[in-house]
């Protein structure tokens, strides 16, 4: 392979329009069945909600890899390459392999587009790539992640044994409806017959769809707070340790090595959704060995990720309300800052102004920019929201995502004598942004 090729081919599927979208399972199905339907050649564990789906995603995938099996996860967006995308074995494929399955995928792609009003999305071609990979590899199990509501998600083809839904909350209302019980009703959609359903504690709003789906469909539904949940939660050095009631017993000193409530809430989930896919339940429990050695192996880079010290910068990928809330409450109770500062940029259809306000309480100034995606908001417009909310002595505004670092840092550590320890920046607000602030930080 040359090495322009990777490059030829991530132009090729760019070209197809990062975020155009269209939702009509129809042509994905025609190109899987041309495939040979890659992704009826192993069992899957398919999720949705609107926070907390890649973190738990990546648990998941730690965890089954801690029991000997062999995996592939399939996430969304990524944060550096498309190949992040679909992991192996709890790695990116290499540009080789990318390369040659999209030969093999593009040919037929070719044929349904000619047959079709509408090409097929980058997103339906990411996920036939990925499901023909696992095929190809092969795995013994996918991890599959949808990439927008559900039922008429490209993903939606797999009809999972077992759906796991994280935290519905308001986002995305443009494609999926205005309420939570609507956005909760599209997701219901990847619940089928038979599946096992494993729920994050969600509103009644939420609720009610999810419960009225199993009982239409015949699926069995576990819920955090009834069949599972976190029993007890400490803060740890780089992390937290839990005592988790799963579906099989309880499992006790599990140290995850990521920050936050939110984050022991998806490790909570991802255990059930382990236990029930291998057959665990009603105490018949998972070895706790292998869950322990899983969960400390498990990473989820963008989600509280330190990236520097002194001065501490954070990355995190919040970028709705719901997300946000369980940010500010983590960077509350475990970390010590004595000074912190926000750098915000977000996308044109975000509440900003519910991210702005949440951080407010929390910050002592943030840095308004724009980040790189074609859907960003100019951060002149954003300034104006966090003025709103900060007032102007606590607002700067910079053009580039490399000024907005250095004058949070300035920023962070004006004031401070000698010791730095205390003195933080937070990157949020998009994952683009946090991709953005990652290239330059992670060198």
């Amino acid at each position: 392979m040359t090495k322009g090729e990777f490059a030829e081919v991530d132009a090729a599927l760019a070209g197809r329009g990062f975020t155009r979208m269209v939702f009509d399972l129809g042509r994905i199905e025609e190109l899987l069945d041309l495939l040979g339907s890659p992704q009826r050649a192993y069992p899957s564990i398919h999720l949705t909600g609107t926070n907390g789906k890649t973190s738990t995603a990546r648990m998941i995938d730690s965890l089954l890899r801690a029991f000997g099996l062999h995996t592939g996860r399939y996430t969304s967006p990524h944060l550096e390459t498309v190949r992040e995308r679909i992991s192996l074995d709890g790695e990116p494929v290499g540009e080789e392999r990318f390369v040659a399955t999209y030969r093999e995928v593009e040919p037929l792609a070719a044929l349904v587009d000619a047959r079709s009003d509408e090409p097929l999305t980058y997103f339906d071609m990411t996920t036939a790539l990925a499901f023909a990979a696992f095929a190809d590899a092969p795995v013994d199990v996918a991890v599959v992640e949808v990439g927008l509501g559900g039922a008429e998600d490209a993903t939606n083809v797999l009809q999972a044994g077992v759906c796991v839904i994280t935290p519905i909350g308001l986002d995305h209302t443009e494609w999926l409806g205005d309420t939570v019980q609507d956005i909760a009703l599209a997701k219901a959609g990847i619940i089928h017959k038979g599946a096992t359903v494993v729920s994050a504690a969600q509103d009644e709003e939420a609720a009610r769809p999810l419960l009225e789906r199993c009982a239409e469909v015949g699926a069995t539904i576990a819920r955090e707070g009834s069949e599972f949940g976190v029993l007890r939660r400490s803060m740890a050095v780089g992390g937290q340790v839990l005592t988790i009631q799963g579906l099989g017993g309880v499992y006790d000193e599990i140290f995850i090595p990521l920050h936050g409530a939110h984050q022991a809430q998806n490790a909570a989930v991802a255990l059930a959704a382990v236990e029930a896919f291998l057959g665990a339940g009603a105490n018949r429990q998972l070895q706790i060995d292998a869950v322990r050695e899983g969960f400390a192996a498990a990473t989820s880079p963008g989600r509280l990720e330190r990236v520097r010290t002194a001065p501490t910068i954070l990355l995190d990928g919040a970028h709705n309300p719901h997300g946000m809330t369980a940010t500010v409450t983590a960077l509350q109770e475990e970390f010590a800052f004595s000074r912190l500062v926000a750098v915000v940029a977000v996308l044109g259809d975000k509440d900003a102004s519910g991210l702005l306000d949440l951080l407010e309480p929390v910050v002592d100034a943030v840095v308004v920019t724009r980040n790189s995606s074609p859907r960003a908001m100019p951060a002149e417009d954003l300034a104006a929201l966090a003025v709103d909310v900060f007032g102007e002595d606590r607002v700067e505004v910079a053009a580039t995502m490399p000024d907005a670092i250095e004058a949070a840092v300035r920023l962070a550590e004006a004031d401070v004598e000698g010791e730095l320890s205390g003195v933080g920046v937070v990157v949020t607000g998009s994952v683009v942004t946090v991709a953005d602030a990652r290239r330059l930080l992670k060198r």
